[in-house]
């Protein structure tokens, strides 16, 4: 198998540490850094994703992803988060779509942030020149570019922006990821087992790149959902942003 994401990347970076006193100039803590981890984010996690399960997967991205930052300051014991500082995330539109041969992929994942990089047309380009595309989307949905796409994923939050823009042709496409709660499909409801969890970053691209591979396996949404609900409920008992890796 062999799978394309398209979308924005980023460069996910948390620092660790705490903080014992408030600042004598403003009601604020004083951070205290004493770790740091980065690696690449939005799209760039889908794709680490995807190779962690064991596929070969290309990606088209934003060639400035490692200018594009997302700073999470966090507390080393607690793992409450105090600040997280965003910088360059105005990206650029795609212009080279009409390169790609979708024929050489079993399987599209749009990775979509909403930050410029795809507009609803360019959605639409991918999912009239391939017959399987997944959608991970931050945009209003509206039939009229997502009418050729496979499957929707948004989360609940997304879903109550959007509900009203959503025709009954959209909802049968239509995958809602509800957190700890599991995900809605087709009006099933699909749970997870409770966990602690310490991070819910990056849990969707986790979910997303679980479910692209186990259906184009298995051509079974079902089995696909149980799969991709087991990964994302292991990544979330973790810190930081990080691929699903199965143990041996």
């Amino acid at each position: 198998m062999k799978f394309l994401v398209i979308g924005e990347s980023c460069k996910d970076i948390f620092v660790y540490g705490d903080s014992n006193r408030l600042c004598p100039e403003a009601p604020a803590p004083v951070f205290n850094p004493r770790t740091y981890t980065e690696n690449g984010g939005m799209s760039m996690n889908v794709v680490g994703n995807m190779k962690s399960l064991g596929v070969e997967c290309d990606i088209h991205t934003n060639t400035n992803w490692e200018e594009v930052t997302k700073t999470r300051y966090v507390h080393q014991n607690h793992n409450y988060m105090f600040l997280r500082v965003d910088k360059n995330d105005k990206i650029k539109r795609v212009n080279d779509l009409k390169k790609i041969d979708f024929s050489k992929y079993d399987m599209v994942i749009i990775s979509d942030y909403n930050k410029g990089f795809l507009h609803e047309e360019d959605i639409k380009y991918i999912s009239d020149n391939h017959s399987r595309v997944f959608l991970d989307t931050k945009k209003l949905l509206n039939e009229a570019w997502c009418v050729n796409l496979e499957f929707i994923k948004i989360n609940n939050y997304e879903y109550e922006k959007t509900k009203h823009t959503i025709t009954n042709r959209l909802k049968e496409k239509l995958i809602i990821t509800m957190g700890p709660e599991g995900c809605m499909f087709r009006g099933r409801k699909y749970p997870v087992p409770k966990v602690e969890i310490k991070d819910s970053s990056g849990a969707g691209d986790t979910f997303l790149s679980a479910f692209a591979i186990k259906f184009t396996e298995t051509d079974n949404v079902n089995t696909a959902i149980a799969y991709a609900n087991n990964c994302a409920t292991q990544v979330v008992q973790k810190r930081g942003v990080i691929a699903y890796k199965e143990e041996r």
